[in-house]
């Protein structure tokens, strides 16, 4: 359980890594090249995910890797895809009913963050970087028995 804890805060941390790419991708594509707010928010999504990729399996999922890093990238992507369409869900409902504006996107993509958290984390933990359970010392083995 305690490994289960500190996996969940450094994914968290790594979270707001990827919160603050989002935005700031966002806000350049929105502000700076005058991309709509949807489909700035699509392409800032491939930006975080790919930075929260990079850094959930440096630091938050460590260890063997049973599959190379393309497999494993575009694993990643689908498994988020259940965190983004909550993500989405929320950002565009804030943005569309109470007509957030360019400058408060950042508000949007705080809300769209959270909805998603908790399905990300799921899917990264149960079938992104999935490890093998190795059984408990001299058990199964016939040792002794």
């Amino acid at each position: 359980m305690k490994t289960h804890l500190r996996r969940l805060a450094i994914f968290s941390l790594v979270g707001v890594v990827g919160f603050v790419v989002d935005a700031g991708v966002l806000q350049l594509l929105v502000l700076g090249l005058a991309w709509d707010r949807y489909s700035g928010r699509l392409i800032s999504f491939l930006f975080a995910a790919t930075a929260t990729w990079l850094l959930n399996r440096r630091y938050t999922f460590r260890g063997p890797r049973r599959h190379s890093l393309g497999v494993e990238w575009a694993r990643y992507l689908l498994a988020m895809s259940g965190g983004f369409a909550c993500n989405f869900t929320a950002y565009s409902a804030l943005v569309y009913f109470f007509n957030i504006d360019r400058q408060w996107l950042i508000l949007a993509v705080a809300a769209g963050s959270v909805a998603g958290l908790g399905v990300n984390y799921t899917a990264s933990h149960y079938w992104v970087y999935r490890h093998q359970r190795r059984p408990a010392p001299g058990a199964g083995d016939g040792a002794g028995n």
